[in-house]
Protein backbone atom coordinates (compact mmCIF):
# COMPACT_ATOMS: atom_id res chain seq x y z
CA UNK A 1 0.00 0.00 0.00
CA UNK A 2 1.29 3.27 -1.00
CA UNK A 3 1.88 5.97 2.32
CA UNK A 4 -0.79 7.71 0.30
CA UNK A 5 -4.19 7.41 -0.87
CA UNK A 6 -5.68 9.34 -3.15
CA UNK A 7 -9.45 10.54 -2.33
CA UNK A 8 -11.83 11.75 -5.30
CA UNK A 9 -14.77 14.23 -3.96
CA UNK A 10 -17.29 13.58 -5.78
CA UNK A 11 -18.52 16.97 -5.35
CA UNK A 12 -15.60 19.21 -7.38
CA UNK A 13 -13.59 16.30 -8.82
CA UNK A 14 -10.85 17.42 -6.65
CA UNK A 15 -7.99 15.03 -6.00
CA UNK A 16 -7.04 15.15 -2.09
CA UNK A 17 -3.60 13.24 -0.83
CA UNK A 18 -4.41 11.28 2.79
CA UNK A 19 -1.59 10.18 4.63
CA UNK A 20 -2.27 6.47 5.74
CA UNK A 21 1.05 5.99 7.33
CA UNK A 22 -0.02 5.95 11.19
CA UNK A 23 -3.05 3.52 10.10
CA UNK A 24 -0.44 1.39 8.49
CA UNK A 25 2.22 1.79 11.11
CA UNK A 26 -1.05 0.80 13.82
CA UNK A 27 -1.94 -2.05 11.66
CA UNK A 28 1.82 -3.66 11.27
CA UNK A 29 2.44 -3.43 15.18
CA UNK A 30 -1.22 -4.64 15.93
CA UNK A 31 -0.31 -8.00 13.71
CA UNK A 32 3.45 -7.97 15.82
CA UNK A 33 1.99 -7.98 19.15
CA UNK A 34 -1.11 -10.17 18.23
CA UNK A 35 1.57 -12.83 16.57
CA UNK A 36 4.08 -12.06 19.67
CA UNK A 37 1.13 -13.02 22.32
CA UNK A 38 -0.35 -15.83 19.99
CA UNK A 39 3.10 -17.72 20.88
CA UNK A 40 2.90 -18.53 24.69
CA UNK A 41 6.41 -20.09 24.91
CA UNK A 42 7.53 -16.89 24.05
CA UNK A 43 6.04 -14.30 26.02
CA UNK A 44 7.15 -16.50 29.00
CA UNK A 45 10.67 -16.48 27.76
CA UNK A 46 9.87 -12.44 27.47
CA UNK A 47 9.23 -12.71 31.10
CA UNK A 48 12.32 -15.08 32.00
CA UNK A 49 14.70 -12.65 29.61
CA UNK A 50 13.39 -9.19 31.88
CA UNK A 51 13.69 -11.32 35.07
CA UNK A 52 17.46 -12.27 34.10
CA UNK A 53 18.33 -8.58 33.24
CA UNK A 54 17.29 -7.54 36.01
CA UNK A 55 19.56 -10.18 38.15
CA UNK A 56 21.88 -9.25 35.89
CA UNK A 57 22.08 -5.74 36.80
CA UNK A 58 21.83 -6.57 40.61
CA UNK A 59 24.91 -8.69 40.30
CA UNK A 60 26.61 -6.24 38.27
CA UNK A 61 26.37 -3.55 41.15
CA UNK A 62 27.79 -6.06 43.59
CA UNK A 63 30.72 -7.12 41.30
CA UNK A 64 31.05 -2.98 40.61
CA UNK A 65 31.00 -2.09 44.72
CA UNK A 66 33.85 -5.06 45.60
CA UNK A 67 36.14 -3.77 42.16
CA UNK A 68 35.53 -0.61 43.64
CA UNK A 69 36.55 -1.13 47.36
CA UNK A 70 39.56 -3.73 45.99
CA UNK A 71 41.25 -1.25 43.81
CA UNK A 72 45.07 -1.28 43.39
CA UNK A 73 47.54 1.48 41.90
CA UNK A 74 46.95 2.62 38.75
CA UNK A 75 48.98 1.64 35.55
CA UNK A 76 50.56 3.31 32.46
CA UNK A 77 48.76 3.55 29.44
CA UNK A 78 50.55 3.98 25.76
CA UNK A 79 47.24 6.10 24.93
CA UNK A 80 46.05 7.78 28.17
CA UNK A 81 49.46 8.52 29.25
CA UNK A 82 49.68 10.46 25.82
CA UNK A 83 46.59 12.75 25.28
CA UNK A 84 45.03 15.16 27.37
CA UNK A 85 41.76 14.29 29.66
CA UNK A 86 38.54 15.87 28.38
CA UNK A 87 35.49 16.66 30.63
CA UNK A 88 32.90 14.75 28.41
CA UNK A 89 31.13 13.55 31.35
CA UNK A 90 27.67 15.19 30.06
CA UNK A 91 28.17 12.57 26.60
CA UNK A 92 29.57 9.85 29.30
CA UNK A 93 26.20 10.30 31.18
CA UNK A 94 23.40 10.68 28.94
CA UNK A 95 24.71 9.17 25.40
CA UNK A 96 24.26 6.00 26.71
CA UNK A 97 20.77 6.93 28.26
CA UNK A 98 19.75 8.56 24.38
CA UNK A 99 21.14 5.04 22.73
CA UNK A 100 18.93 2.54 25.10
CA UNK A 101 16.21 4.91 24.82
CA UNK A 102 16.64 4.02 21.37
CA UNK A 103 16.73 0.53 21.75
CA UNK A 104 13.69 0.47 23.87
CA UNK A 105 12.00 2.30 20.72
CA UNK A 106 12.79 -0.63 18.93
CA UNK A 107 12.15 -3.27 20.87
CA UNK A 108 8.48 -2.02 21.50
CA UNK A 109 8.15 -1.81 17.89
CA UNK A 110 9.11 -5.24 17.22
CA UNK A 111 8.11 -7.80 20.85
CA UNK A 112 9.82 -10.93 19.22
CA UNK A 113 13.08 -8.95 18.97
CA UNK A 114 12.82 -8.67 22.51
CA UNK A 115 13.34 -11.99 24.39
CA UNK A 116 16.99 -12.90 22.63
CA UNK A 117 18.55 -9.10 22.53
CA UNK A 118 17.21 -8.86 26.41
CA UNK A 119 18.79 -12.12 27.24
CA UNK A 120 22.45 -11.20 24.98
CA UNK A 121 22.55 -8.04 27.47
CA UNK A 122 21.69 -9.44 30.43
CA UNK A 123 25.00 -12.07 29.52
CA UNK A 124 26.95 -9.58 28.48
CA UNK A 125 26.45 -7.99 32.10
CA UNK A 126 26.67 -11.39 33.73
CA UNK A 127 30.06 -12.02 32.04
CA UNK A 128 31.62 -8.32 32.38
CA UNK A 129 30.66 -8.86 36.47
CA UNK A 130 32.88 -11.53 36.54
CA UNK A 131 35.56 -9.99 34.92
CA UNK A 132 35.65 -6.77 37.14
CA UNK A 133 35.85 -8.96 39.82
CA UNK A 134 38.64 -10.51 38.79
CA UNK A 135 40.70 -7.18 37.91
CA UNK A 136 41.36 -4.53 40.34
CA UNK A 137 43.43 -2.44 39.15
CA UNK A 138 42.79 0.98 39.95
CA UNK A 139 41.08 3.76 37.62
CA UNK A 140 43.73 6.19 35.90
CA UNK A 141 44.83 9.39 38.03
CA UNK A 142 43.80 11.84 35.43
CA UNK A 143 40.25 10.83 34.91
CA UNK A 144 37.41 13.06 35.04
CA UNK A 145 35.13 13.11 37.67
CA UNK A 146 31.44 11.58 37.38
CA UNK A 147 29.00 13.67 39.04
CA UNK A 148 28.31 11.45 41.99
CA UNK A 149 24.36 12.32 42.48
CA UNK A 150 23.94 10.63 38.63
CA UNK A 151 21.98 7.94 37.97
CA UNK A 152 25.03 6.25 35.90
CA UNK A 153 26.87 5.64 39.22
CA UNK A 154 24.53 3.13 40.08
CA UNK A 155 25.67 1.31 37.25
CA UNK A 156 29.57 2.44 36.97
CA UNK A 157 31.81 3.05 39.56
CA UNK A 158 35.33 3.91 38.37
CA UNK A 159 36.91 0.89 39.38
CA UNK A 160 35.07 -1.56 37.26
CA UNK A 161 37.17 -0.88 33.95
CA UNK A 162 38.10 -4.21 32.20
CA UNK A 163 36.03 -4.34 29.88
CA UNK A 164 34.36 -1.33 28.93
CA UNK A 165 30.45 -1.36 28.63
CA UNK A 166 30.08 1.88 27.10
CA UNK A 167 31.75 -0.01 24.30
CA UNK A 168 31.02 -3.50 24.24
CA UNK A 169 27.10 -2.47 24.47
CA UNK A 170 26.78 -1.25 21.08
CA UNK A 171 29.00 -3.34 19.72
CA UNK A 172 26.67 -5.99 20.84
CA UNK A 173 23.96 -4.36 19.41
CA UNK A 174 25.38 -4.31 16.23
CA UNK A 175 25.88 -7.98 15.87
CA UNK A 176 22.47 -8.38 16.83
CA UNK A 177 21.01 -6.02 14.17
CA UNK A 178 23.42 -7.14 11.68
CA UNK A 179 20.83 -7.39 9.60
CA UNK A 180 20.09 -3.97 9.09
CA UNK A 181 22.57 -2.30 7.58
CA UNK A 182 21.85 0.95 8.75
CA UNK A 183 21.18 -0.19 12.57
CA UNK A 184 24.05 -2.21 12.03
CA UNK A 185 26.55 1.09 10.90
CA UNK A 186 24.77 3.25 13.42
CA UNK A 187 25.19 0.49 16.22
CA UNK A 188 29.39 0.01 14.99
CA UNK A 189 30.06 3.77 14.74
CA UNK A 190 28.35 4.17 18.67
CA UNK A 191 30.34 1.60 20.05
CA UNK A 192 33.75 3.63 18.24
CA UNK A 193 32.21 6.53 19.93
CA UNK A 194 31.95 5.58 23.22
CA UNK A 195 35.20 3.82 22.90
CA UNK A 196 36.95 7.63 22.21
CA UNK A 197 34.10 9.41 24.75
CA UNK A 198 35.56 7.07 27.73
CA UNK A 199 39.47 7.27 26.33
CA UNK A 200 39.65 10.91 26.03
CA UNK A 201 38.01 11.23 29.65
CA UNK A 202 40.55 9.15 31.00
CA UNK A 203 37.55 6.81 32.16
CA UNK A 204 39.00 3.50 30.58
CA UNK A 205 42.40 2.02 29.62
CA UNK A 206 42.84 1.17 26.12
CA UNK A 207 42.99 -2.35 27.26
CA UNK A 208 39.66 -2.01 28.04
CA UNK A 209 38.29 -0.31 25.42
CA UNK A 210 40.35 -2.88 22.69
CA UNK A 211 39.12 -6.04 24.46
CA UNK A 212 35.73 -5.05 24.23
CA UNK A 213 35.07 -5.82 20.79
CA UNK A 214 36.22 -9.10 20.62
CA UNK A 215 35.30 -9.96 24.39
CA UNK A 216 31.36 -9.29 22.80
CA UNK A 217 31.91 -10.55 19.58
CA UNK A 218 32.22 -14.12 21.81
CA UNK A 219 29.31 -13.29 24.32
CA UNK A 220 27.00 -13.08 20.98
CA UNK A 221 27.93 -16.25 19.79
CA UNK A 222 27.88 -17.80 23.54
CA UNK A 223 23.93 -15.89 23.05
CA UNK A 224 23.32 -17.79 20.07
CA UNK A 225 23.74 -21.16 21.22
CA UNK A 226 22.27 -20.67 24.59
CA UNK A 227 19.29 -18.74 23.58
CA UNK A 228 18.78 -20.65 20.12
CA UNK A 229 14.61 -20.88 20.22
CA UNK A 230 14.52 -16.90 20.75
CA UNK A 231 17.61 -16.47 18.30
CA UNK A 232 15.07 -18.03 15.96
CA UNK A 233 12.26 -15.83 16.80
CA UNK A 234 14.19 -12.53 16.92
CA UNK A 235 15.52 -13.56 12.72
CA UNK A 236 11.62 -14.56 11.61
CA UNK A 237 10.13 -11.20 12.40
Amino acid sequence: MSIFQTHMDDTNGLNTPIDSRPRELFIVLKKRYQSFFSDKKLVWSAVFALILLVTSLVINFYAGTYANESASNPVTDIILSNIPVYDVDGTFIYGPLVFWLFISLILLSNPKKMPFTAKSIALFVLIRSVFITLTHIGPFPTRIEINPASFITDFTFGADLFFSAHTGLPFLMSLTFWDNKLLRILFFCTAVFFGIIVLIAHLHYSIDVLSAFFITYTIYNIAKIFFKKDFSAFKSD
